[in-house]
Parts: C-alpha cells; structure tokens; sequence
C-alpha cells in the first residue's frame, strides 16, 4: 500500500500511555502515516567519537570523568558547574536550571557527554549538553538519531520508540509510488528503504539521499498535476478572430512616453498568446513603477477589438478606482466603454449595470471581488486580468474565470516572485517579466533609523516639504487600542499635524474610514492639497502620486520585506529624488535585522525577494498557505531548487511521452492517481 494509505489509528502501535496519544494529537499526529511523515528537523551524529579539543569542528560526543562541582551565582540565580575532563581537554558544563545533575554526576563519574561546546571566559563550556553516566566504554551509535518537532508533554525518547515501532510493523509494505525507470536513473531509494533512511539514517549522507528522493516524489507529483493542467488548458480549441490591433495602437499614439523595451516584449508575448488556438494563461511580474497597467490595458484593447469583454479585478477597492481613473482617461476618447464594479455600487445603479454587461454594452468592468458575485454576467468575456494575484484566494480566482467560456488569464503581480516559486506554484503559467523601470526613474534613497533618532527624519522630511514635495508616514496599527507600545495611525496623525508639521496639511488614511472617505483622502493628497498623509498598509498597493517623495515608516521591523519595498515603491515616482525612512525600535530581532538590511542593501525587487524567500519561506511569501495552495511537507524551495527542476522536467517528460499514462511503466503513477481520486479515474 502506499504510504498515504496507512490510516491505521497511531493507537495500534503498542507501549506509549494516554498522555503521549494526546500530545500526538496535538501534532496533528492520529494515524500511521501521519507519524511516518513527522520528520525530523535535525540528527544528533553520535556515530562518532569528538573528543573536547575537537569542539570548534563539531558537536562533542565523549567520555570525560568528573573532577569537581563549582557554584556560582545567589539565591535563586545559584547554579551548578560541574568541571569534566576527557583524554584530550578539561571543560565545563553549565547546569542552568539543572541542580538535579549534581547527583547524576557526582565527582570521580565516567559520563558519556554530547552537546555544542565553545570557548568563553577563558575555559571550553557549554550550557546546551546531554550527559548520561556510565560504567564502561563510551559505544559510537550505528545511526544518526532523530530530533523531532515536539510539544508539550512528548520528549525525543518517546517519539523515536514510536517511529521504531511504526517502521518495523509497516515500513516493509510500502510501495513505491515513481516508476523504477525513474528511479534508477536518479539513483533514489526504494519508498520503503527512504522512509526508514529519512528517520534513522546511518550517515548524513544517507540522510539527504532519503530527503532527496522524498523531496523529488512530492515534487513530481506536484510538476505532474501542473503538466496535466497545461495539457487539459490546451485541449480546449478556440476559433479566434484576428485582432489588428488598431486600438492600441491608437492608444500608443496618445501617450506622453513611450513604451520600454521589456513593456513592448512583454506586450508582443500576451499579444501572440492571445491569437493561439487555446486560452492563454500568462503571469506578468514586475518591480513596482516598472508599467504593467499600462500593458494590461493594451493588450484588454486586442480583446475589446475583436468584439470580446474584459474583466479587470484588483484587491481593493483604492486600487480599483485608481485603475478606472486611469483607464477611463486613456481609452474612453477611443470610444471603448467602461464600468466600475465593487461593492459599493448603490442598489439603484446596480441592475442597469448588471444589465449592460450582461448584454455586452460593456467593454471593460474594472472592480474588485464583486466582479465574480453570483448576479454579474458577461455577454462575452474573453480576458480576465488579476492584479496583486497573490492577494486572491485560488477559488475566488477560478470563481471569475468561470464567467467566460474559455477566457484568457493575465495574472500580475508587483511583488516578484523567486523562479523556484514561479515554477512550482504558477508552474502551469507562461511569466513575462518586466525588469527595466522607465527611464529617469532614480532609485530610491533609504535609510535606517533607531526610533531614538526619529527628530533627524522629522527634520529631513520638514526641509523636502518646505521645497513642494509630499511625505507619506505609515504606522503597523491604526490606533492606540490596537496594541500597546506602538506608536499608531491615528495618534500620530494628531501629533505630526500639532506638533510636528503644524504650517502642513496633515491627513489620514486607514482601512476602517468609509471608501468615500478613504477615497477624498488620497484625492487630496494627489492634489497636493495634503502634504502628509499618515496612513497604514493600506497605501501599500496602486498609490500613484509622482510628487511625494519622502515615504517615513516607524516600527519597520513590524513590516514584511514585500510590504517594505511595496511601500518605498510608492515614491520616488516622479523626477524627484525619493527618501525612504525606516525607523526601528531598539529591540529588533535577528530577522528584523536582516529584513531591514536587505531593504537597505538594494532596490532590486528580485534581490528582495529571493531574500524574503530565505528568511520567511514559501507560504508567508506568496500569501498562499492559508488558501490551501501550499502543500509541500518535504521539499523546501529554499534548498531543493535543482530537484524541483529535474522533477518538473522528468513529470512533463512523462506526460508529453504518455499522456494517459497507459503505459506499464507509468502503472506506479496511474495507480498514484486513481487511489488518491477514487471517484475519478484518469
């Protein structure tokens, strides 16, 4: 059977108590399978001896006898020290919290010690140490032993007596799930000899060979149901008109710039994928300020030319109207008629609007969520246009795209995406990239202040709005009962404006105002009739406003790496020079320090991202765990890059040879298929 099969309740496996099932079922841990697939996140390699001298190079595993006991510290604070020597070097060992050790290992012991050792105040110590006491020679162990993800009430002992007791009794039954061919050519284990390999791995070699071939399993499962996507996408025939492209070119002629070599290259790829015989299915990623709007619109123009509808759905309401603002100025004049679809459209205006969409007297519905409520309809819809995709969940997606028969998708993102990403999770999308900013665009200038030194950005910022330029100031809350010991939206705004700025128009900008306000808001600001606007995230997406310059964020720390380079993309926008300020409090963590640097380091939007990759993962990147796109439980995008690649090429190679996998070779994976969907056979 295959591993996923083995449902058995964990409580079949004989010899842990009540309280272990328990903490078990607090890992999400209740069948066999749960279990075998709880891996480690770590070995100890006592497979070897590592005598003390030897501490800078690894962890120490030896024999050493005790000589003394020391005490240190008052009170409470008083802990022991017990001083050990093996044949190589005297240390110490730090009982924090440990007074009990001082009868595990009394002087003139043998002990057998095993933890990480450093050099501080002039002796070898360490405060992170197993000991165990014993009689004889100290034994080097044949495997590595497992450390696991716990909680409360289950140690590393328990959890490594049931994994033994899960393998010995299952681990013989399970099958392979990759065709042997494969396999071999790999030269990855057995599914049965991996999984023992992953959780008691003779050496750390063996270690990533089990990882490796469990990694690239999921891996190609996953570049499979990709390559099954694109294969049934493309089945789908679509008889198309030409489009001359008349209308962007008049479009193109109304412009006050012209367009950037990527922007014409990225344009001519949606535009030839526009004209093939299957629905095109294209991401376009790019910095922000970098013109994708602006290439949307041209080539919705090449549907609309043809006598097609498109949709265009951005994540708020803001950014919506901003697009429609846009959009309204540069094809109305062309005669292309538009509407705005949110959900603040009056009960009045609402039907006559669902009417004329539905009948096809629409060319263009720009909105937000509410273009795929049940009661709107298109006549025709031929291209669906996502801005922010990542800031939609997958069935709020496929719930628009529903709404034609067989439409277009250009989906658009300003946060890059790492390629690793864009392979395995819009690996069934064509990506056009657009690296080039317009020319004149100067890179934004950024600095890094301790909150203690917030009156220099003040002063900084007060001398750029004497000269005409605007300031953005943006706060990680929106008042004081938010949370505590944050300087917030609402408050500051009070204090800038009195304070502060007082001869400036100070205003506010948060997601609890009412969208008419939120809206007059931001008009007034791109007006120039407010000089700062104190705001929160809610600026992150679409603000355009070429004449603010200074962008001031407090509690930086607080902010996402995406978010922050979102945010400093907001200035910068016009021919000023830009300033982007990153205020940070004295108690920043080690990943705060790191965001904040890479911020610092670059403006490279892919640089970021990539680091944004290291330091928070996959799911935070892209926003998806929580839509139920991230199911990836071995294989790390941070790690596993090259895996990813030959499982991708390996599963397309597959279906190109196969593609209904009728072949005795493929029985493994068909099998794979029609037992993980027993209502639907492949």
């Amino acid at each position: 059977m295959f591993l996923r099969e083995l449902t058995q309740d964990v409580r079949i496996l004989k010899g842990a108590g009540p309280a272990t099932m328990r903490a078990l079922a607090n890992l999400g841990i209740h069948t066999v399978a749960d279990l075998l697939l709880h891996l480690p996140r770590d070995y100890e390699d006592k497979t070897k001896i590592v005598p003390l001298s030897k501490f800078a190079d690894a962890k120490v595993f030896t024999t050493a006898r005790v000589i003394r006991h020391e005490w240190f510290g008052f009170g409470r604070m008083r802990t022991l020290k017990i001083l050990i020597e093996d044949e190589s070097s005297e240390a110490a060992l730090l009982c924090f919290n440990r007074p009990f050790l001082e009868q595990m290992a009394p002087v003139g012991s043998m002990i057998q010690v095993y933890g990480k050792f450093q050099f501080k105040y002039g002796e070898i110590q360490s405060s992170s140490f197993e000991i165990k006491r014993i009689d004889g020679e100290l034994a080097a162990e044949k495997a590595l032993s497992p450390v696991y993800p716990l909680t409360e009430h289950l140690n590393q002992m328990a959890m490594r007596k049931m994994v033994t007791l899960a393998l010995n009794k299952f681990a013989s039954h399970i099958e392979d799930e990759l065709p042997a061919y494969l396999l071999d050519r790999r030269q990855f284990l057995r599914k049965t000899d991996a999984i023992r390999a992953i959780h008691f791995p003779s050496s750390w070699e063996d270690a990533k060979r089990a990882h490796d071939t469990l990694a690239y399993e999921e891996l190609f499962y996953f570049q499979l149901g990709i390559a099954l996507r694109i294969r049934a996408r493309r089945a789908k025939t679509i008889e198309r008109k030409q489009s001359p492209g008349v209308l962007a070119r008049r479009l193109r002629e109304r412009l006050s710039y012209a367009l950037t070599d990527d922007q014409q290259a990225v344009l001519q790829e949606i535009v030839d994928d526009m004209h093939k015989p299957y629905p095109m299915a294209r991401l376009l990623q790019g910095d922000v300020g970098c013109g994708k709007t602006i290439v949307a619109l041209l080539a919705a123009l090449y549907a609309v030319e043809r006598g097609g509808q498109v949709a265009i759905m951005a994540p708020t309401e803001l950014l919506a109207r901003q697009h429609a603002t846009i959009a309204a100025h540069l094809v109305e004049p062309l005669g292309v008629r538009l509407a705005f679809v949110t959900g603040s459209v009056s009960n009045a205006a609402r039907p006559p609007l669902l009417s004329a969409l539905k009948n096809g007297d629409i060319d263009i519905a720009i909105g937000t969520h509410a273009l795929f409520s049940e009661d709107v309809a298109f006549k025709n819809l031929e291209l669906v246009i996502i801005d922010e995709q990542q800031r939609f969940g997958v069935l709020q997606r496929i719930a628009l795209y529903k709404k034609g028969h067989v439409p277009d998708l250009l989906m658009m993102t300003a946060t890059p995406i790492p390629r690793s990403l864009a392979l395995t999770f819009f690996g069934d999308l064509q990506v056009s990239t657009i690296k080039s900013l317009p020319p004149g665009r100067k890179p934004v200038v950024t600095h890094l202040a301790r909150e203690d030194r917030c009156d220099r950005v003040y002063e900084f910022a007060h001398k750029k709005l004497k000269e005409g330029r605007q300031a953005y100031f943006v706060y990680p809350v929106i008042s004081e009962s938010d949370r505590l010991g944050l300087r917030d939206a609402e408050s500051m705004a009070a204090h800038l404006a009195k304070e502060v700025f007082p001869e400036f128009k100070v205003g506010l900008l948060h997601s609890r105002l009412g969208d008419d306000a939120k809206m007059e808001a931001m008009n007034q600001f791109a007006a120039g009739h407010i000089q700062v606007l104190v705001a929160t995230t809610v600026v992150e997406v679409g603000v355009d406003v070429p004449n603010a310059t200074i962008m001031v964020i407090e509690h930086a720390e607080r902010f996402g790496l995406s978010a922050l380079h979102q945010l400093r993309g907001r200035i910068g926008r016009g021919t000023y020079q830009g300033y982007c300020f990153l205020i940070y409090s004295k108690e920043l963590t080690e990943e705060g320090r790191m965001r904040l640097k890479a911020l610092y380091d670059t403006n490279d939007g892919f640089a970021i991202a990539e680091e944004d990759l290291k330091i928070r993962g996959p799911g935070d990147l892209l926003g998806i765990e929580q839509a139920g796109e991230l199911n990836l439980q071995i294989a790390d995008m941070r790690t596993d890059f090259d895996l990813l690649k030959e499982a991708r090429k390996d599963a397309f190679a597959v279906i190109e040879k196969d593609p209904l996998l009728a072949g005795p070779e493929h029985e493994a994976i068909r099998q794979v298929l029609i037992r993980a969907n027993p209502l639907k056979e492949r």
